[in-house]
């Protein structure tokens, strides 16, 4: 069963700065991307980062320039730079791999969830 596995969330102030790592465990076989949500108390969640296997990156407008999305297709791993913290992003962030099953549907995993929080 694929399970991938957040890291790197706590408690930071505004203008600090954090590194989230996600690992995901188990055999996987054709991941088509690998990157990042983050779902607040009463709201959706929402894309904050994404690549794919070919390094094709997609950011969230709200943190373009800000957080930087980086992956080790070999390991299995995806990294999100996250600098210049606001409060509004304080969320349960969650690391998402896709890929397709063997019929070519896309398939999502999601990790538990990392908290980030960020006040003063």
């Amino acid at each position: 069963q694929v399970q991938p596995v957040e890291s790197g969330g706590g408690l930071v102030q505004p203008g600090g700065s954090l590194r989230l790592s996600c690992a995901a465990a188990g055999s996987i076989f054709s991941i088509n991307a690998m990157g990042w949500y983050r779902q607040a108390p009463g709201k959706q969640r929402e894309l904050v980062a994404a690549m794919t296997s070919g390094g094709t990156t997609n950011y969230a407008d709200s943190v373009k320039g800000r957080f930087t999305i980086s992956r080790d297709n070999a390991k299995n791993t995806v990294d999100l730079q996250m600098n210049d913290l606001k409060p509004e992003g304080t969320a349960l962030y969650y690391c998402n791999l896709r890929k397709r099953n063997r019929y070519a549907a896309i398939v999502d995993y999601w990790g538990q969830g990392t908290q980030v929080t960020v006040s003063s």
